[in-house]
């Protein structure tokens, strides 16, 4: 292996750590009941004014399955090859993955499973909520791309994870443990993606440079 290529040791944590957040959500959710603290979460977010509606539906497509491959075209025309491939990674292991939790756990959305849920917009009352495949998307993408960002640009990626996550619940499309498990199921995705794929550090921003060669430091001690 080059030694401009690396593979963190983050990247294995952060999927084994991924993994077991959700199986701990799926373990609470497994009956396919909404228990009270998760009922009570879903309302507050849920029950907030109409007047947001438009927005957070078009915030959701920020979720669609399409920006995997948009995102692993724009890494392939800045000629991040490695990254390029990563995005593709986690979308093919988000299709594989989401499947692979809907064998195990089956909860229906909370237009089923809560009486007084508001379903908003073009949202489906029914069908498998655990997990959120938005969430665990853009969840991968995100843990995949912060390394090649500068500064306060690899904040963005987490913001845009934080508001779908708001906006699947606000329009009644999930429950609060559906898009937790998302994140899990997300960071495991993206941290299996960034192992295989690896990290160009050529290609990467000046800080995920230092923060590299920091990691390669402390593992030669």
């Amino acid at each position: 292996m080059s030694d401009t290529v690396v593979r963190r040791p983050l990247d294995a944590a952060a999927g084994a750590a991924g993994l077991g957040l959700v199986a701990l959500c799926g373990l609470v959710v497994r009956d396919g009941t909404v228990g009270a603290a998760e009922l009570a979460v879903f309302h507050a977010v849920n029950g907030l004014p109409n007047a947001i509606s438009p927005a957070m539906q078009g915030a959701q497509l920020l979720g669609v399955l399409a920006i995997g491959p948009i995102a692993a075209a724009a890494a392939a025309v800045t000629r991040r090859w490695r990254l390029a491939a990563a995005c593709v990674l986690v979308t093919a292991g988000k299709l594989l993955a989401e499947r692979a939790v809907w064998e195990i756990v089956q909860r229906s959305r909370p237009g089923t499973t809560i009486a007084d849920a508001i379903v908003r917009g073009n949202t489906p009352s029914s069908g498998v909520s655990f997990v959120s495949g938005h969430v665990v998307l853009l969840t991968g993408l995100a843990w995949v791309v912060t390394p090649y960002l500068r500064g306060r640009w690899r904040v963005l990626p987490w913001a845009v994870v934080a508001l779908v996550v708001f906006a699947r619940v606000y329009l009644g499309a999930h429950a609060p443990l559906d898009v937790l498990g998302g994140i899990g199921l997300g960071l495991a995705v993206g941290g299996a993606a960034s192992l295989i794929a690896g990290i160009d550090r050529r290609e990467t921003a000046p800080r995920a440079r230092e923060e590299d060669e920091t990691t390669k430091a402390d593992a030669q001690e």
